[in-house]
């Protein structure tokens, strides 16, 4: 068994009455412990936990339709008129906000008051059908979906369904309930007839032979999440461990569906870990939303998800560049920084971005938003300097404010900060002392915040890291616009990330506006970029930080970063090359870590080459990432993509989790071992008799798809391999990203095209647009291409 202590969230409680005693006690304690980091509530397929009841729905004893919402009522199995006395029911509302798309509201008691925060949803209407059989079925169809749900007396069934998968899940024999666990400190024996008991909202959907689930956020274990208890409950506890700074209640089936939950507070889920033929949704209090996301290809399915919850945002061309930060606590004065910059110039290094970490504040005050003036006696005239360079900067930032900060006493007095609900400032010393934690729903302190943003970039700072945002209390505090604690515990990243993008659209404009964000929740999408959090220097580390980056990118999000060499450590020379090939193969690429610094050189001379090749092959890439990006702007499809999300229909993609398609022509395998050995899978496509996979180093080898391959590599290679019929455009004459895109334009063509292909090639001062669309047409065993600027290079050949 197994005990977390979490300092917010312990009560203790006794439900033993005259009857307990120390040792009781203690077992209860430990009991509520347990309880407080999952929600499940049986004891095998028979019996129910101790101090547990569920009131199952059985029965629709009747319904409504009114224009495309149909409102049911569920009560328990009914023997006769009796039972409907002394007895709870369910209201189940169905809707479709968007085609292909079906909503199941479930209501225990509607009286309660509703405080929010709620997610951003986006709707339409006119694309559903109802077709009601009193007493028999209703059947709820929005576009290829479809609900079925069985009204017989007593034969209560919910089936979701499309006309090509046949079922996809749904509700069978009790699997929607409503909780009552009397082992909380809800519950009291004094109270009588009035004895209340804590409750959840419970609904089970099933699961077929062999499905298997993905998503649910950046999270760093399993990649298949079957088996497996998640609560989406943002926390920071790093990439090493089963919190997750992004979480997201929303997964991904391989049967051809997704399910989201709508709702900011916690959700809990047991995928396959209760019920075996289950995913059991609870959340505590009286009710609970889903959707469930039909699409005929995974794409399809996240494709739906962005269009419900938002778009990704697009992120300007320069941020695809190299990042630098001389790392957590490590030296950030003038002449070790510029020491830095000159090593990367006289390498021959593209380097885009300096980042300032937390110590470009004084220490005790963060945030004040000052530059400490011991370290930066001139910070105006010292970012001027390194803008100078042709460097873009970034600035840490979090939303707290040390007890030590000028800015303290002013929050106080004017209502800026989270309170306590006796009206004080809620405060606490973990990471700044005394600090307090900035009131995001306060219009005034909003605007106060933003007047430090822009006093920062006025002085030259070009983008924000917007740290933290995951430590937030939920008990005993008070919002100024009255939100619920536990609802506004996940969605306060959201305002905080939301605020500090848009006053940088404001200034700079979307086309040049990014974050460098560490917590998330659904809709976070449109702040970009995120990165995974402190990982350790190792293997293990590098390849768990790629598991929470693919995890994430079925959740709704198309940029990701790690940390290159790992945060927490030294990394070893080897695994620092090694994870620059990776890092520069995701959409961002940042050299970071807390006590030592990433600089290559300390690494060895070699290192240097290594990742000078691997940046510069990066930059090469920038038409296509530009293209790749716009895709997923429209369509929500990542960059950086797990292998079923491309190749659904080759079953053996579905459990990879050490490689990845960069875009959609480029396959990628990161070495994780200290002697360069790598495993890799190279699928079938619906491509296959256009030609072979190619090296993207040695086009003369090949590869077969549906085979395995073990390589040993050095460090001036890995596997990426060029997809077979792909055209990818390239432009090896870019010094920088942001540079002219057209001139130097080259399409890599791998085998033979089995249709026209269009290319859009993206404007890289506004990534929103293109410039032009080349057409490439297969003409024999050769092609043609309608624009004689530009060069096509046939690898095949």
């Amino acid at each position: 068994m197994r005990y977390v202590e979490n300092s917010q969230s312990m009560s203790w409680h006794s439900g033993l009455g005259p009857f307990q005693n120390e040792e009781n006690e203690e077992n209860l304690k430990k009991e509520d412990l347990k309880y407080n980091i999952g929600m499940k509530f049986t004891e095998g397929m028979w019996l129910l936990r101790e101090g547990i009841r569920i009131d199952w729905m059985s029965n629709v004893e009747r319904l409504h339709i009114q224009d495309e919402t149909v409102d049911l009522l569920l009560n328990k199995f009914q023997r006769h008129r009796g039972d409907t006395l002394n007895s709870p029911t369910v209201s189940a509302r169905v809707t479709s906000p968007l085609e292909g798309i079906i909503g199941v509201k479930l209501v225990h008691w509607a009286g309660g008051l509703d405080k929010g925060p709620h997610y951003k949803l986006n709707t339409s209407s006119g694309h559903t059908k109802i077709n009601h059989v009193a007493k028999q079925k209703l059947s709820y169809t929005s576009g290829d979906l479809e609900l079925n749900i069985n009204t017989a007396p007593n034969e209560l069934d919910f089936v979701f369904s499309s006309a090509d998968k046949g079922k996809l899940t749904g509700h069978s024999w009790r699997s929607i309930g409503y909780v009552g666990d009397q082992t909380t400190d809800k519950s009291r024996w004094d109270d009588g007839i009035f004895f209340e008991r804590q409750g959840y909202m419970l609904a089970e959907l099933d699961l077929g032979v062999g499905e298997k689930l993905y998503g649910l956020g950046e999270r760093f274990g399993p990649f298949v999440k079957n088996g497996q208890r998640v609560d989406i409950w943002n926390e920071d506890g790093g990439t090493s461990s089963e919190l997750a700074y992004k979480n997201i209640p929303f997964y991904i089936s391989s049967k051809g569906y997704g399910v989201f939950v709508n709702n900011p507070g916690k959700v809990s889920l047991e995928l396959q870990s209760e019920r075996t033929t289950r995913v059991n949704i609870s959340i505590p209090g009286e009710e609970l939303e889903y959707f469930v996301v039909y699409g005929k290809t995974p794409k399809e399915i996240v494709g739906r998800y962005t269009a419900l919850t938002g778009r990704p945002s697009l992120v300007p061309s320069w941020s695809y560049n190299l990042w630098l930060t001389t790392s957590f606590t490590t030296n950030y004065d003038e002449q070790t920084v510029t020491g830095f910059l000159d090593g990367f110039r006289n390498r021959d290094i593209p380097l885009g971005v300096f980042h300032f970490d937390c110590f470009w504040m004084k220490s005790y005050q963060w945030c004040d938003f000052e530059f400490d003036s011991e370290m930066f006696p001139d910070a105006g005239g010292y970012l001027a300097r390194l803008k100078e360079r042709g460097l873009r900067i970034s600035a840490w930032i979090n939303p707290y404010v040390g007890q030590a900060s000028p800015l303290f006493q002013e929050g106080k007095e004017k209502g800026y900060f989270i309170k306590r609900t006796d009206g004080s400032v809620w405060q606490w010393d973990l990471w700044q002392a005394g600090m307090a934690i900035v009131d995001f729903t306060n219009p005034a302190a909003c605007d106060w915040f933003v007047a430090h943003l822009r006093r920062l970039m006025d002085l030259g700072v070009d983008s924000f890291k917007t740290d933290f945002g995951e430590r937030i209390p939920y008990k005993g505090i008070q919002y100024h616009d009255g939100s619920d604690p536990a609802r506004m515990h996940n969605y306060y990243t959201l305002l905080f990330n939301k605020l500090v993008y848009e006053t940088m659209t404001a200034r700079y404009g979307p086309a040049n506006s990014l974050l460098f964000a560490r917590s998330s929740a659904p809709g976070g999408q449109a702040y970009p970029v995120h990165w995974g959090g402190d990982c350790e220097s190792t293997y293990e580390a590098m390849a768990e930080s790629l598991r929470g980056g693919l995890s994430l990118m079925l959740s709704g999000y198309i940029f990701w970063a790690s940390d290159i060499g790992g945060f927490e450590g030294t990394p070893p020379p080897a695994l620092y090359k090694r994870w620059v090939q990776f890092g520069l193969l995701s959409s961002h690429s940042r050299l970071h870590g807390s006590s030592s610094f990433r600089v290559p050189w300390i690494y060895g001379e070699d290192a240097c080459a290594v990742l000078r090749d691997c940046v510069k092959r990066k930059i090469l890439l920038t038409p296509y990432l530009l293209l790749e990006a716009l895709r997923g702007h429209r369509q929500g499809i990542p960059l950086m993509r797990p292998m079923f999300l491309e190749f659904p229909d080759d079953l053996n993609t579905y459990p990879l989790d050490t490689q990845y398609m960069f875009g959609g022509n480029l396959l990628v395998a990161p070495v994780f071992s200290e002697d360069g050995s790598v495993t890799f899978y190279v699928p079938r496509t619906p491509e296959d008799g256009c030609g072979k996979w190619r090296s993207w180093f040695d086009h003369a080898k090949t590869y077969e798809p549906g085979q395995w391959y073990t390589e040993t590599h050095g460090f001036d290679t890995l596997p990426i391999l060029v997809r077979p019929g792909s055209v990818t455009p390239v432009n090896p004459k870019l010094k920088v990203p942001e540079g002219d895109a057209l001139d130097g334009l080259e399409l890599l063509v791998n085998g033979t095209l089995a249709a026209d292909v269009e290319v859009e090639v993206v404007d890289s001062s506004k990534t929103h647009e293109t410039l032009k669309t080349v057409r490439v047409s297969p003409s024999g065993d050769a092609v043609t291409v309608d624009d004689a600027n530009v060069k096509v290079v046939c690898i095949h050949k």
